[in-house]
């Protein structure tokens, strides 16, 4: 049973790991492409809908893991990098054009995703440790 509970919150580490890069990419390819290929930039599918959509998926996904992370290994330092790089992406995706501008919002965006990884990152490296 705790050799279940401890990949399934390995997997939500990972899951959440993911969705923080792809948000970073999307995020930093969205504004090439559009220059690119103007035709993508009519696509209904915005930047603003990819980063509502994402955080309606990453914000269950690292709270969850990092509640079962801390719980295990009862280190509660990478709750502190998840709430910073969550409120970062929060902030970016619902304000960060109309209080950083365009480049800003990128680079929080960018910034948030990358503390929000490195959360995710210590959380699993701690699980790992207490299990030894």
């Amino acid at each position: 049973m705790k050799i279940n509970q401890n990949r399934f919150q390995m997997q939500l580490d990972r899951s959440a790991i993911t969705l923080s890069v792809i948000c970073a990419v999307q995020c930093m390819l969205l504004p090439i492409t559009a220059i690119m290929l103007p035709t993508f930039s009519l696509l209904p599918f915005s930047e603003e809908v990819f980063h509502s959509a994402l955080l309606f998926f990453v914000i269950p996904i690292s709270a969850f893991a990092m509640l079962m992370g801390c719980k295990k290994h009862k280190s509660y330092d990478v709750v502190g990098y998840g709430l910073i790089g969550l409120s970062l992406l929060i902030v970016s995706a619902v304000w960060g054009h109309d209080l950083f501008g365009e480049t800003g919002e990128i680079a929080s965006t960018f910034f948030g995703s990358s503390i929000l990884a490195f959360g995710h990152i210590q959380n699993q490296r701690k699980c790992k440790d207490s299990c030894h």
